[in-house]
């Protein structure tokens, strides 16, 4: 509960507020009206009063009516976790798609409370002459809203279209995504294996949401386009999870994800599961994942050693590093080279002059290193997926192994 309060108060700093008190309550369930039991909503009430609190946050969603007598019993602004984090978005969106996704998922969680936002219309009276003002706004409201929305769905299939071209153009390239708990340094490690200052970097949550990609010299002779993405929350509000899809489509379309955990964080291991819980409502779980266990340098050697002892009980082959040690994300460097090579296989294909449509799928969609004449015949030496060589296979395509 401590960690969890924590957590809130960085989501209202970050929002640009001042947490002036908390308070808790041990309750079997929340009550359907006013969330808190009765006697906590009157010492709420006075514990307000008292501090000169203009905005209550609670860590949990309310739904439209408990807000809504909420702020009648203590006079005062409610917001639940869900609209803080909506609004911490909306201030942090830059490009253009990020601002459409933003305001999707806050129109569309406006809509079911919109009753809510029309209070001052309670006043109005029934009767001849007085009939409806209030529902009649409403409903304009609503279609206002609807139509919005509907414009904002069109436009994100635009942009995903757009990405969808832009990731065929680098069809050949190995991809990988950064995903991971807010703060956990996905930006750092992006900024530190891309030598790439430009890169932003901040020690709050939510410090990048649009996606970033940069090519990575990962030696050897390889590179990477590498992908930074938006960090997850415990309680991401559906609707954000939603609305990020195009953004999340990066991570979707990549080779390898490395899931990036700060594990000087005490509540590590839950910040963990709740990236595996959103990654499998992506549909991402079956992605290739690599945990890579990222802070170490806050760590004294006692805790390191503590912590690598528990994740490698935990997942055997994750990595371990520091993205502001020097030399703190060799290991990672090494580990992109080796999936690289167990991922894209080294081939040799013979084609024969008329083959010329092979040689562009090979061109297109693998990463071809050497094409050389062997008589009337075209030896290439590529890298290939799974899926290209499936299909070379299916073509019948004179291909054998070229080791590593």
């Amino acid at each position: 509960m401590e960690e969890h309060l924590a957590e809130l108060a960085r989501l209202v700093d970050t929002a640009g507020a001042d947490v002036v008190g908390t308070l808790t309550q041990i309750i079997d369930r929340p009550h359907p009206g006013t969330y808190l039991g009765s006697g906590k909503l009157d010492e709420l009430t006075l514990k307000v009063s008292e501090l000169g609190a203009t905005l209550i946050v609670f860590d949990d969603e309310l739904s439209p009516a408990q807000a809504r007598n909420i702020e009648i019993a203590t006079n005062t602004r409610v917001m639940d976790r869900a609209e803080l984090i909506l609004d911490i978005f909306a201030t942090r969106a830059r490009s253009a798609e990020a601002r459409l996704q933003v305001e999707l998922a806050q129109l569309e969680y406006t809509l079911p409370r919109l009753t809510r936002m029309w209070t001052h219309l309670d006043t109005m009276k029934g009767g001849i002459g007085m009939r409806g003002p209030g529902e009649t706004q409403l409903e304009t409201d609503r279609r206002l809203i609807q139509h919005r929305i509907k414009v904002i769905k069109e436009r994100l299939i635009d942009v995903e279209r757009a990405r969808e071209v832009q990731r065929q153009q680098r069809q050949s390239q190995f991809k990988v995504a950064l995903v991971g708990y807010t703060n956990a340094g996905k930006s750092s490690v992006l900024r530190s294996l891309a030598n790439d200052a430009a890169v932003f970097v901040e020690d709050r949550l939510f410090a990048t949401l649009d996606p970033l990609t940069r090519e990575i010299d990962v030696g050897d002779g390889y590179s990477v386009l590498l992908t930074d993405t938006v960090g997850f929350i415990r309680k991401l509000p559906h609707h954000l999870v939603a609305s990020f899809r195009a953004t999340l489509a990066e991570a979707r379309e990549a080779d390898l994800l490395l899931h990036v955990v700060d594990v000087s964080h005490p509540a590590w291991e839950e910040h963990r599961d709740v990236v595996d819980d959103v990654l499998a409502e992506l549909g991402l779980q079956s992605r290739p994942v690599r945990l890579v266990c990222n802070k170490m340098d806050l760590l004294s050697p006692e805790e390191r050693a503590g912590v690598e002892e528990r994740v490698h009980n935990l997942v055997p082959n994750a990595l371990f590093v520091s993205a502001h040690e020097e030399g703190g994300l060799e290991s990672l460097r090494v580990e992109l080279v080796q999936c690289i090579r167990r991922l894209r296989p080294l081939v040799e294909v013979r084609l024969a002059a008329h083959q010329g449509a092979v040689l562009a799928s090979l061109h297109r969609d693998g990463e071809v290193l050497d094409q050389k004449s062997d008589g009337t015949d075209m030896l290439v030496t590529v890298r290939v997926d799974e899926i290209l060589a499936g299909r070379l296979r299916q073509a019948g395509v004179d291909m054998t192994s070229a080791g590593k």
